[in-house]
């Protein structure tokens, strides 16, 4: 499968390569089982982004729980975003903590296809 562009033509530049260099020696059917069990799995940066903005205004962690890290969302809740510098500090790494949380779950993805579910 040469592309993916055509089945989520919403990834990030950096996740598409990513995605791509999995999906290279996969059939054309694969590739569409791939799209189909991950796109509803992937967090957009710009959820991430939103999440991490209402963090100043009453509820912070919440972009920590959906990208799946538990602790630090817990960490951020009850220490206020450890003062704020930790959500500022998310603010503008909101894009790599959506690309690492998608790689993660492409990987569990492309092992649930190759090793059954």
């Amino acid at each position: 499968m040469a592309s993916i562009l055509h089945l989520m033509p919403d990834l990030e530049p950096d996740e598409m390569s990513y995605i791509q260099s999995l999906v290279q020696n996969m059939s054309e059917d694969e590739g569409r089982q791939f799209a189909n069990i991950y796109r509803p799995r992937r967090r957009e940066p710009m959820l991430v982004l939103l999440t991490t903005v209402v963090g100043f205004f009453g509820v912070a962690g919440i972009q920590r729980f959906i990208v799946g890290q538990i602790g630090l969302g817990l960490l951020y809740f009850f220490t206020a975003g450890l003062c704020f510098i930790g959500t500022i500090v998310d603010l503008i790494n909101h894009k790599r903590l959506a690309y690492e949380y998608n790689v993660k779950e492409a990987d569990k993805v492309v092992m649930m296809m190759r090793y059954g579910r």
